[in-house]
C-alpha cells in the first residue's frame, strides 16, 4: 500500500518500506549569492511588478527542487537532522549551479519545498495574520531576499504550502485575517475543526464564509510581494490517498487561482500529490500542473530507487495522457538522474527515467546536487533533442502496445513524424520491436536515435533493439512508405458472438457510438469473419475503453492466446488504441477477447491490416 507522511512532527516522514508521496513544490526559485539582508528587513513587502503577458505553463517548466535531497538519508545531506538540508545557503548554492550549468538548456526554476517556515525540530512559525513565516535559522535573510537573489541569476523562484489552514495558525480562532476587517481564523474553518490534506495537518477551510477567500488572498499577496513565481500546493485531494468530503480541496484550488489573479504577479500554481484523475477537469481549470503519482523519492540512503517508485510511472502515466497541454501539465515528480551514486540507479534506468518524463511532457526538474553532477548525468540533462521532445507541441505519448515488460510508446508530431520510445521494464535483457503498422503506416521510414544524436538510416516496417534490464531507446521516425490498408471490425456488429455477461452499450467516444462491455467473469466477445489475404503474424490495433488498467486474453482462431494488459484510458468515456500481435490465416478468422476470471476493458473495434 502506498502511503505518505507529512512534516508536522519530527521524524513523521516516510519510514523504510513506505512509499511517501510528499510531492516537492515545483518552485521556480532562482538564486544568486549576494549580501545578506538583515532579518528585520527580510520579508518587508514591496510593490509587485505588473503582470506580464507571457502565458503561464505554455510548456512544461524545468528546474531544480529541494525535496529529493532534504528527504534522503544519503550520507552528508542532512547532518543536522532529518530534512535539515533545506537552508537559504543550500538553496542559493543550487541556484547558482543551476544558472551556470543548466540554465542555457531551459532549466530556470528553483523549487523550495516543505520546511521553509519550520525550525530544526519541525515547529512551524506564523505571522500575526496566520500566514507562514520563514524560519530565521533556515532562511536568515527572509524569503523575499532569497527570491531577489534567485531572480538576479535570471531564474524564477517558487515556494510551497500545504492545503488548508495549518493547525498552528488557528490560535483558538483568535488570529485576525490580513486586510479583512472583523475576520478571524475562527471564521474561515468549520466549527467542528474537521481536518484536511494528505496528512490531516490542517483544518478544512469553509469557503461559504467570505473571510475564507480573504485568507487565501492574504497568502497569495504575501508571495507576490516577496516576488515568487511559482507555488506548489501540497496534500491536495481528491487524491493524496484520502477520500471523502473532508479531503476534497477543489474549492481551495479555485480560491488560490482567484487570489493569484488579483495579487499583481503571475504565479504558476502546481498541485500535489497523487491527484485523482477523475477530477482532472478541475485541476485543468484551476491550476497549471498536477502530480499524478506518489513521491519519486525512496526515503532511503539514495535519492530514489527503481522499485520505489520510479517504475510506477509506466503504469500510472497513461491514464493522464490526454489531460495535459499548454497551460497545465502532468507532473511525474522530480527527475533524479544527474548523479548515479546519489540517485541509486543504473545508467540504463537513468536514461529510461528521463525518456518517460520527456515523452510524457512532464516538468523536468531535477532533485540532484547540481554541484556534483557526473558526466553521464550532464549528458542526460543537457540532451537538446530529448529536451525538445518534452517542450514540443506534440501530444503526450502513450503506449501503442499492451503494457507488459516490453513496451512501445509513441505520438504523432505536427510534421508527420513520430516520436517512438522502446522500453524493457524486465529485470533481464530483452528485445523490443516497434512495428510501423502500430502507427498506421508501412514500408520504409528514416530513424534518428535521439539519445545518441545519430541517424540510423532507413528501416523497413519496424525497428528492433535489444535492451538491457530497465533500458530504453528514443527515436524520431519519419515515414517514407505508404498508408496502411486496413479493415475495421466493430465489436457491436451483429455477426460477432457475445458470451457470458458481455453486452452492447452506448459510447459517444467510440466509432459507431457503441462498444461491448461487461467483460468480466468469463464474458467474451468474438469477432467473426476477420479476413486477410495471407497467412502470417499481423499487428492488430484494438480500440478500447477502460477507466483503469485491465488485462484480457486475446486469441485468434482456436489458439490459446495470451494475456494482454491494456493501459487505462483515463476514464470510462475515452477511447484509446493499442496493438497486439496475432497469427491469422489466409481467408476467414476469429479474434476473441476473453475476460477470464477478472475484469477486461470494454472493446470498441479492431483494425486489421489487409495484408502483411
Amino acid at each position: 500500500m502506498r502511503s505518505s507522511s507529512y512534516f508536522a512532527l519530527p521524524g513523521a516522514l516516510s519510514r523504510s518500506g513506505r512509499r511517501a508521496t510528499r510531492a516537492a513544490l515545483v518552485v521556480a526559485l532562482t538564486a544568486g549569492v549576494a549580501t545578506a539582508v538583515p532579518a528585520a528587513q527580510a520579508d518587508t513587502p514591496t510593490a509587485a511588478p505588473a503582470a506580464t503577458s507571457t502565458a503561464l505553463a505554455a510548456k512544461p517548466y524545468m528546474g531544480w527542487s529541494s525535496w529529493s535531497m532534504q528527504s534522503s538519508k544519503y550520507p552528508g545531506l542532512n547532518p543536522d537532522g532529518d530534512y535539515s538540508y533545506l537552508t537559504e545557503a543550500n538553496v542559493l548554492k543550487q541556484a547558482k549551479a543551476l544558472s551556470s550549468k543548466l540554465k542555457a538548456y531551459g532549466y530556470d526554476h528553483v523549487n523550495i519545498d516543505a520546511g521553509w517556515w519550520m525550525d530544526k525540530d519541525w515547529k512551524s512559525g506564523f505571522d500575526q495574520y496566520g500566514r507562514q513565516k520563514s524560519d530565521p535559522v533556515r532562511f536568515p535573510s527572509g524569503m523575499k531576499s532569497v527570491a531577489d537573489r534567485i531572480h538576479a541569476l535570471g531564474l524564477k523562484a517558487g515556494i510551497y504550502l500545504p492545503v488548508g489552514l495549518e493547525k498552528g495558525a488557528y490560535n483558538d480562532g483568535r488570529t485576525p485575517i490580513w486586510n479583512a476587517d472583523g475576520c478571524t481564523t475562527a471564521d474561515i474553518v468549520y466549527s467542528d475543526l474537521r481536518t484536511t490534506n494528505g496528512w490531516d495537518s490542517a483544518y478544512k477551510i469553509d469557503f461559504s464564509n467570505p473571510c475564507a477567500q480573504k485568507y487565501i488572498d492574504s497568502q497569495a499577496q504575501q508571495f507576490a510581494d516577496w516576488g515568487y513565481d511559482f507555488l506548489k500546493l501540497d496534500g491536495v485531494g481528491p487524491g493524496s490517498f484520502k477520500s471523502g468530503d473532508n479531503y476534497n480541496n477543489v474549492a481551495d484550488v479555485a480560491a488560490w487561482q482567484k487570489a493569484i489573479a488579483t495579487a499583481g504577479r503571475p504565479v504558476h500554481l502546481e498541485l500535489s500529490w497523487s491527484l485523482d484523475v477523475n477530477y482532472a477537469a478541475d485541476w485543468k481549470k484551476y491550476s497549471n500542473g498536477w502530480r499524478i503519482d506518489t513521491d519519486i523519492e525512496c526515503y532511503c540512503n539514495t535519492l530514489v530507487t527503481w522499485e520505489n517508485s520510479v517504475d510506477d510511472r509506466w503504469d500510472d502515466a497513461p491514464a493522464w495522457s490526454n489531460k495535459a497541454g499548454p497551460g497545465g501539465w502532468n507532473d511525474l515528480d522530480a527527475l533524479d538522474v544527474g548523479n548515479g551514486e546519489m540517485d541509486g540507479l543504473t545508467k540504463a534506468e537513468r536514461q529510461s527515467y528521463m525518456t518517460l518524463w520527456a515523452i510524457s511532457k512532464s516538468p523536468l526538474y531535477t532533485g540532484d546536487d547540481l554541484t556534483k553532477l557526473d558526466s553521464y548525468g550532464v549528458s542526460l540533462l543537457t540532451n537538446k533533442e530529448v529536451i525538445a521532445v518534452d517542450q514540443s507541441a506534440s501530444p503526450v505519448a502513450r503506449p501503442v502496445t499492451s503494457v507488459n515488460d516490453q513496451q512501445v510508446w509513441g505520438t504523432r508530431n505536427a510534421d508527420g513524424s513520430y516520436t517512438v520510445a522502446l522500453f524493457n521494464l524486465g529485470d533481464s535483457p530483452a528485445s523490443v520491436t516497434a512495428d510501423w503498422t502500430s502507427f498506421g503506416f508501412t514500408g520504409n521510414a528514416s530513424v534518428r536515435d535521439l539519445w545518441n544524436r545519430s541517424n540510423l538510416g532507413t528501416h523497413k516496417n519496424r525497428i528492433t533493439s535489444t535492451l538491457p534490464a530497465h533500458g530504453s531507446r528514443l527515436f524520431t521516425v519519419k515515414p517514407g512508405g505508404t498508408t496502411l490498408a486496413t479493415t475495421a471490425y466493430e465489436a457491436e456488429d451483429a455477426a460477432n458472438t457475445l458470451s457470458g455477461n458481455a453486452s452492447v452499450a452506448g459510447c459517444d467516444a467510440c466509432s459507431g457510438g457503441k462498444k461491448v462491455g461487461n467483460l468480466y467473469g468469463g464474458g467474451k466477445v468474438t469477432f467473426n469473419d476477420v479476413t486477410v489475404k495471407k497467412d502470417g503474424i499481423y499487428t492488430v490495433r484494438v480500440a478500447y475503453v477502460s477507466g483503469d488498467a485491465r488485462s484480457v486474453n486475446v486469441s485468434s482462431n482456436s489458439g490459446n492466446g495470451s494475456g494482454q494488459k491494456f493501459p487505462s484510458t483515463g476514464d470510462w468515456s475515452t477511447a484509446e488504441t493499442v496493438s497486439v500481435q496475432l497469427a491469422l490465416k489466409a481467408g476467414t478468422n476469429t479474434v476473441t477477447f476473453d475476460s477470464g476470471t477478472g475484469y477486461a476493458p470494454d472493446i470498441d473495434r479492431i483494425v486489421v491490416p489487409k495484408s502483411r
